[in-house]
């Protein structure tokens, strides 16, 4: 990636500055950390992923909740990234990390402007898994994720496929992590 991240600690300020909560950035801190775990087990399977953008990334994606504690946080997350002049390529992965990703016609529906905000890229899909398997402070076991978005979504909604599309791309590749 030839876009200039921020390092860690300037990450960190964002999120503080932006006026996320303290939980709020622990949280963002312990989606890092895994999602950081997650790119390196795949850099040791020979797959090409930037460990770094990954890291960022992964303390910025929940910036929106500074403004909004709904699914258009991964929305508004991307717009203070673009305004902070951080990489595109880092707002993509804030903006495509909620519900397992959200295709066009969903995103219609939520008012969002009609484009497709599934993850693309393996660091993309990195940190938007990683989300989901961290609660608060703690990586549980898929199944309480799948317990947890059907209890908050409806057990029918299509972000719990997305969710176990990108479990399944996972395990297929890494075992259990």
């Amino acid at each position: 990636m030839s876009e200039r991240l921020p390092s860690r600690q300037e990450a960190l300020s964002f999120l503080i500055q932006s006026g996320c909560a303290p939980n709020v950035v622990r949280h963002c801190k312990a989606v890092s950390d895994y999602a950081v775990r997650l790119a390196k087990a795949f850099e040791k399977r020979g797959r090409n992923v930037d460990v770094h953008s990954v890291e960022i990334a992964g303390l910025l994606h929940d910036i929106g909740r500074s403004k909004t504690h709904t699914v258009d946080h991964a929305l508004v997350g991307a717009n203070i990234a673009r305004s902070l002049g951080l990489p595109d390529s880092l707002a993509l992965i804030i903006e495509r990390h909620a519900g397992g990703g959200i295709p066009r016609d969903e995103a219609r529906r939520l008012g969002w402007p009609a484009r497709d905000y599934v993850p693309q890229t393996l660091e993309e899909k990195i940190v938007c898994y990683a989300d989901k398997r961290v609660e608060g402070l703690q990586i549980v076991p898929f199944e309480q994720t799948l317990k947890t978005y059907a209890v908050s979504l409806g057990e029918t909604h299509p972000a719990l496929d997305r969710i176990k599309r990108l479990h399944r791309e996972f395990t297929s590749q890494l075992g259990e992590i």
